[in-house]
């Protein structure tokens, strides 16, 4: 397998769910030192900080590509009980379930039919998803659809990938009466060790 600095593109170009699934069960052992020691990888405490500033601990949160639980364990810390990982790759879960911060896992693919109830969850995070060579954008019909009405999905998402189809979709929820804009935050370097030409922002919708 590559070093570090070679995953981070290696799983980017990934061309089918199967192709993506296998990297990353192949990266998962290796994920948390690669992103946290070498990369400084800061999206997880940054969509944690926004959620948490929107819905109370007692909230039931869906962690959707929650990886090997790294927004999840920032959510323990800022006081939330009822998490559940979703991700597509078992190798991840594995990882993520070490963490003991969830109380439930399940391997789904985003943008598939998600095998959960409609408005089952107060709040949904969604972080280093809607980047290269993963989650495909109607992929939030569904996060739409699992989490109630007034509750929250939060995501973070690349700034050169905003204009890029995504804007247009936000604004077609938006005009469907599906959600509205609570927040966005300022652009930053989600891996400045890693990628430092790579900005993301953290946003939040409210679900109607």
């Amino acid at each position: 397998m590559q070093d570090s600095h070679n995953r981070v593109q290696w799983v980017y170009g990934s061309t089918t769910n199967q192709e993506l699934e296998q990297r990353y069960d192949q990266w998962a052992a290796e994920y948390d030192q690669d992103l946290e020691q070498e990369f400084a990888w800061n999206a997880p405490d940054n969509a944690a900080r926004v959620l948490a500033a929107l819905v109370p601990p007692g909230a039931a949160i869906l962690d959707a590509g929650a990886g090997t639980g790294l927004a999840g364990q920032r959510l323990a810390a800022a006081g939330f009980t009822s998490i559940a990982a979703m991700d597509i790759s078992q190798g991840m879960l594995d990882e993520a379930r070490r963490k003991n911060v969830y109380n439930a896992f399940h391997q789904m693919t985003m943008g598939e039919t998600l095998g959960f109830d409609t408005g089952e969850f107060d709040a949904v995070i969604s972080v280093g998803v809607f980047t290269l060579g993963h989650a495909p954008i109607h992929s939030f019909d569904e996060l739409v659809r699992v989490t109630k009405p007034g509750g929250y999905i939060v995501f973070s998402l690349r700034t050169d990938m905003v204009a890029d189809g995504y804007q247009d979709y936000f604004n077609t929820l938006e005009a469907a009466n599906k959600w509205k804009l609570a927040q966005v935050t300022d652009p930053f370097r989600p891996m400045p060790r890693g990628e430092p030409e790579v900005h993301h922002q953290v946003w939040a919708f409210q679900v109607l």
